[in-house]
Formats: structure tokens, C-alpha cells, sequence
């Protein structure tokens, strides 16, 4: 099972909204975090989620920004009604290092017909944890992110019928576009997951786990995509403009990273899997338009998912 995690932005609820059928044909269960108080985007990537009967989790409890989304309002105004009746939506809830768990029981009491998904980010009481959630059985998954629930704690968590995800920031993020190297490896977690004792995995796609409300000026562009080595770990590549030295002309700066990704797709033998994702990069190029920044964005996670979905399938 592959699990990517979103932080709700416009452009990541955007992938969800149009690529709903294919996450549904290919039991990707998408884990997301609001970022935004207002619900409305976010609503309508629920609909076509829900349409398709999408297994998926929204996150009850937000912990990204600076002032992340009021845990009560995604309570009153989703799923005590936009999202009311939407059963393949789990309640997602992120035990982080100063987590309550007095208000996780809480909020499992009340919900107690909706199937619970359980993110364990930097809490540590793992044993004490377990004890309080055993007598709960509407928590279908644990997500464990590394870094955040080590070994040791993990093993608390093992229960028939209850899913083990692990999830691996594999993307490095800099601090300019500029200081990105043209390819880097990525994760080899979708190979080795079961070795992990889980039922399945995630990650950030190309976005990374550090989070920002915007992005700073693009001084570069980076188009990043993800491909597969010889041996099937995945790398990145990291096709760059060759201006960096100004935030002006982004659509210039554009054409000078898909030129680079071009060149490379249209390379004998390339690494680069035709994604539906990509005949958007080419018919980008064909046309020489510029979609804007956040849709550049928006197609390199949609040609990972579709690449781990292809990954997954010849399994």
C-alpha cells in the first residue's frame, strides 16, 4: 500500500481532485494535512475522492505553519458536515512530542463509527499509548514518520487487522533552487518496506516534509522528477534554468529547465517513465507555454504517483 502524504495546498489538492479514479484503481490511500481555513478546495478534492470510494485520511488535528488549522473547525465544518457522510475518509489525528493523548481518546469517542488513522511524529510514550488505544477498534492504520518513531517504539503497535505504514522524507531540500545537483537518489523504501515489517509506505513526494506557507522568489527553476535506477531504488532529477541570478522571467527560466527534462526524455534508453505527467511536460514544450510555477509542481507529484503506482503494479 502506498500512502503519500499532502500538506493541503491549492496545487496538491488539485492532484487529488483530477487523479482520483487512478489513486482508486490503484489503492493509493492519500494522507492529508489542511493547511488552509478555508475548507472549500479542499471539499472539492473530497468530492471526486469520495465518488470513487478513494480509502483516504484527513489529518483532524493539523500541525503545519506557523498557525496551523484550528482542530475544531476541521471537526464543525468537515466531518460534522461537508464530509459527513464521505465513509472512505478516516480521521486522521498526529501524535507529536507534546500530544494529550487524553484528547486523541476524545476524539475517538466521539467518532467512534469513522475508521481512525494514527500518525506518530516525535511521541514517545509508545507503551503507555498502546495500553489507552486497545480498547478503541475503529483504528485502522498506525504511520509511523522516520525520524519521528523509532524501532523500538513501533513495536508497540502490532495488532491483527491494523496497518503498519512507514513514511521516508526521501526528498533533500535546499535552500535555492540553484543548489540542487542534477540528480540525487531518492528512496528505496517501495522495495524494502516489508523488510521494515510494514504493510506498506509513503513519502512526500517532491515537496519534502519542511514546510512553508510560500515559496521565495525563483531566482532558478527546478523542475524535479523521479525516476528508477538499475537496480529499481529511485533518484531524482533536479533539471535546472540556467539563469539564477535574478527572480525575473520565471516562464524563461522555465523553458531552460523543460528543455533540459526534454533532452533527457527523448534520450534512447532514458531513465524517465512516460507518465501521463510528462505528455503534459512535452505538449508544454510542443506549445512553449507557461503554466505557472505551482503547476510545474502539481505534474512532478503526479508523475511520482503514477510511477510508484507502476512500480507497485509489476510486483
Amino acid at each position: 500500500m502506498y500512502c503519500p502524504y499532502f500538506r493541503g495546498k491549492q496545487f496538491e489538492l488539485i492532484v487529488l481532485r483530477d487523479n482520483a479514479e487512478f489513486l482508486s484503481n490503484n489503492g493509493i490511500h492519500p494522507i492529508i494535512e489542511p493547511v488552509k481555513s478555508d475548507f472549500a478546495a479542499l471539499v472539492r478534492a473530497m468530492n471526486p475522492l469520495n465518488q470513487f470510494n478513494v480509502a483516504c485520511t484527513v489529518i483532524i488535528n493539523p500541525q503545519a505553519g506557523e498557525e496551523p488549522v484550528i482542530s475544531a473547525d476541521i471537526k464543525a465544518k468537515l466531518f460534522e458536515d461537508k464530509i459527513k457522510t464521505f465513509d472512505n475518509i478516516s480521521i486522521g489525528y498526529i501524535l507529536h512530542p507534546e500530544s494529550d493523548v487524553r484528547d486523541l481518546i476524545g476524539v475517538l469517542t466521539q467518532f467512534p463509527e469513522r475508521s481512525f488513522t494514527i500518525i506518530h511524529y516525535g511521541y514517545t510514550m509508545g507503551n503507555d499509548l498502546s495500553a489507552a488505544l486497545e480498547a478503541f477498534d475503529n483504528i485502522n492504520m498506525h504511520v509511523f514518520i522516520e525520524g519521528y518513531a523509532g524501532k523500538l517504539y513501533q513495536r508497540h503497535f502490532r495488532k491483527d487487522g491494523v496497518s503498519r505504514i512507514l513514511i521516508r522524507d526521501g526528498f533533500t531540500t535546499r535552500r535555492k533552487n540553484a543548489q540542487y545537483p542534477p540528480s540525487e537518489h531518492f528512496s528505496d523504501l517501495h522495495l524494502t518496506y516489508l523488510d521494515e515489517s510494514m504493510d506498506g509506505f509513503g513519502d512526500f513526494q517532491i515537496v519534502g516534509d519542511d514546510y512553508s506557507e510560500t515559496g521565495g522568489p525563483a531566482y532558478a527553476v527546478a523542475i524535479h522528477l523521479t525516476y528508477l535506477g538499475v537496480e529499481d531504488d529511485m533518484f531524482i532529477y533536479h533539471f535546472l534554468s540556467d539563469q539564477t541570478d535574478s527572480p525575473t522571467n520565471p516562464g524563461g527560466k522555465f523553458r531552460e529547465a523543460l528543455t533540459k527534462l526534454i533532452k533527457e526524455y527523448n534520450r534512447p534508453k532514458s531513465t524517465i517513465f512516460k507518465s501521463k505527467a510528462c505528455l503534459e511536460y512535452v505538449d508544454l514544450f510542443t506549445k512553449k507555454h507557461f503554466p505557472g510555477l505551482g503547476s510545474v509542481k502539481k505534474l512532478s507529484m503526479q508523475h511520482h504517483i503514477e510511477l510508484i503506482a507502476a512500480v507497485l503494479k509489476r510486483e
